[in-house]
């Protein structure tokens, strides 16, 4: 399937679906390695093609103030336009294995979905971006039929693509991997200043985000950095915007490690907290990611793993203190 993201400069072309705007010569593929120049197009080579799909609770995006105790219908292909080392899905995500994946349409995936009461489309496992031509058509018929979109992604989406989303994608899971622009670059192969600017401008658009820091010791760990992170969270997006902190565990290339300690998520619970941040959640631990009022302190979500277990909400209100609590609620 041809893309409309890109655009022409000589013989080549300009990939426009992502920060890295490759430069590709005919017959050449971008760094995710699932979009080609063809004949002067772009063309996206897993349109369709899809490597993993399974059904979720939404809060395993992690989205715990999305429709919480609903499920979404998740996808993904192979590629990516990172290259962590440290990857969970690496299998799919490190992968160039196309003709191995499962051939689909937007029309299945969404019926799909409402055959299995699904309430919302999660593009994830691997970067969606690089596939954003095949979740824009599922995404425009999942809103017709009245399912909302989510993206988890790590933030690499070029304005370009982020404008063509207004009103498309209904909100976000973006991982915020580090504050060091050096590590962004040699490590994980992306632009942090990129990842920042798309967390802002998704929130100067009123969608809904929440945001993840995988924790590796001794990557990004110390109280300086988590701060600085929290910081940004707080002070240019929002303090009521989700802080997911998850323990990192040996995978893929760094084996080396140990997985991340219980104390040194509290340790950066802590530091949130002192930044402003009202909702802070653990992940990868056996801790309970409750939701308090802020105001008030009342428990109004309990969750036990990636499971409602009780939703005192009422219309998206504390029901001890009336306080609206921040979140898409359905």
């Amino acid at each position: 399937m041809f893309s409309e993201f890109y655009r022409k400069e000589g013989d080549r072309i300009v990939c426009t679906l992502c920060r890295h705007y490759c430069k590709l010569s005919d017959g050449q593929t971008g760094v995710c390695g699932v979009n080609a120049h063809e004949g002067g197009r772009l063309r996206n080579l897993v349109y369709g093609k899809v490597a993993a799909l399974n059904i979720d609770p939404i809060e395993k995006k992690p989205l715990y103030h999305f429709l919480p105790a609903t499920t979404a219908l998740s996808l993904g292909t192979v590629g990516c336009n990172f290259q962590c080392p440290f990857c969970q899905n690496w299998h799919i995500s490190q992968s160039n294995a196309i003709e191995a994946s499962q051939e689909v349409t937007p029309e299945q995936i969404v019926d799909a979905a409402v055959r299995e009461g699904c309430s919302t489309i999660a593009y994830t496992y691997n970067e969606p971006t690089i596939f954003y031509p095949f979740a824009r058509d599922v995404a425009k018929l999942a809103h017709a039929a009245g399912l909302k979109n989510v993206f988890v992604s790590n933030g690499m989406e070029s304005p370009e693509v982020l404008a063509d989303m207004k009103g498309l994608i209904d909100g976000f899971n973006i991982d915020l991997k580090s504050f060091d622009p050096a590590y962004y670059k040699k490590t994980l192969k992306g632009s942090h200043a990129g990842v920042l600017d798309t967390l802002k401008r998704l929130k100067s658009e009123g969608i809904w985000v929440e945001v993840t820091t995988l924790i590796v010791p001794g990557d990004n760990d110390s109280d300086e950095e988590l701060g600085q992170t929290a910081r940004f969270i707080a002070e240019e997006l929002d303090p009521y915007t989700p802080w997911h902190i998850s323990a990192f565990h040996p995978d893929y290339k760094v084996q080396d490690r140990d997985p991340t300690p219980a104390e040194t998520l509290r340790r950066a619970e802590a530091i949130g907290r002192q930044a402003g941040l009202a909702y802070i959640y653990m992940g990868n631990v056996p801790e309970d990611g409750n939701t308090h009022c802020p105001d008030c302190q009342a428990r109004v979500i309990a969750r036990s793993g990636f499971y409602v277990v009780e939703n005192r909400l009422v219309d998206g209100q504390c029901p001890e203190c009336g306080r609206a609590i921040e979140g898409v609620w359905g």
